[in-house]
């Protein structure tokens, strides 16, 4: 682990020690409204320069091709990455594994693909044996404690919850929205059952490997914003971690594009985290240029 990750500027900088990149896709290549025009360069460039691979691992709770859509309406051109793994698409094995059961779907609407071709039965809240948690049913106005009582039914009835998105917060935008794993850390609290495959577990690292086509962990890095997810996952998996520093944490660390490295250095030391390197936004070569949304 190095506790002392150098400040870079560019992607450039360090590109060359790695064969593949696993690259967060919510907090660095797009804020939930637009896609970061330095970032798609940077993935691009990073596949043109050193012909190495881009895997996407995002903690989206939709399968991979619904996420190719959704980046192709941002404007994320085919040639910035070669594949994508999302969390509910490796989340999936974990109610496929309980073929018949009656599953109760909290979350938004949107997300019901997640289910496409599983051999469950979508029911209400009082007749299910499992929760298949996506996210907030409605992120825009709700907060994880309006579902407290909810949560607390469910723990009194011992039910497992599978959790499609383990992360607490994106942003969306320039505001931040509650996730899944708000709500699944909560469950825990209350002393229910929660199953999770997602960032920061190592399902997800494991299926990333695979589309790469690598065993040598060495030879990724992982690039994100989110400490309990990206940075910790990528450690627990044994992979470098390119810390983006603008993202969920920026508050936290003194203007955006010129965030205090002492302060992110001790951030990091504190969680027991490690990364090689830091910087405010992904680019390849200059993050200062970095600009606004695509």
């Amino acid at each position: 682990m190095n506790k002392r990750p150098e400040q870079i500027n560019g992607l450039s900088e360090i590109a060359g020690r790695y064969e593949s990149l696993f690259c967060d896709v919510w907090g660095v290549l797009h804020n939930g409204v637009a896609a970061f025009a330095g970032t798609v360069e940077a993935l691009s460039a990073f596949r043109r320069e050193t012909g190495g691979s881009v895997i996407l691992v995002t903690n989206a709770p939709r399968p991979a091709a619904a996420i190719a859509v959704q980046l192709a309406g941002f404007g994320v051109p085919d040639d910035a990455y070669d594949h994508i793994v999302t969390s509910g698409d490796v989340t999936r094995s974990a109610v496929a594994a309980r073929p018949g059961a009656r599953v109760f779907h909290l979350g938004p609407e949107r997300d019901l693909g997640f289910y496409e071709d599983l051999d469950i039965t979508l029911v209400g809240a009082e007749d299910a044996d499992l929760i298949a948690c996506t996210g907030l049913f409605d992120d825009t106005v709700e907060t994880p404690d309006d579902y407290r009582e909810r949560l607390q039914d469910f723990s009194a009835r011992k039910l497992p919850m599978v959790c499609a998105n383990p992360d607490i917060v994106v942003e969306r935008g320039n505001a931040l929205v509650w996730c899944a794993g708000a709500l699944a850390r909560l469950y825990q609290e209350l002393g229910g059952e929660v199953i999770l495959a997602g960032k920061p577990h190592a399902p997800i690292y494991d299926v990333a490997m695979e589309m790469a086509g690598l065993s040598d962990r060495s030879r990724v890095l992982a690039i994100g914003d989110g400490l309990p997810t990206d940075i910790k996952g990528a450690c627990k998996a044994g992979i470098d971690a390119l810390f983006i520093t603008g993202g969920i944490h920026s508050a936290d660390f003194g203007p955006l594009m010129s965030p205090d490295p002492d302060k992110i250095r001790a951030r990091l030391l504190a969680e027991g985290l490690g990364a090689v390197a830091f910087m405010p936004m992904l680019a390849w070569q200059d993050a200062s240029g970095h600009g606004d949304p695509a």
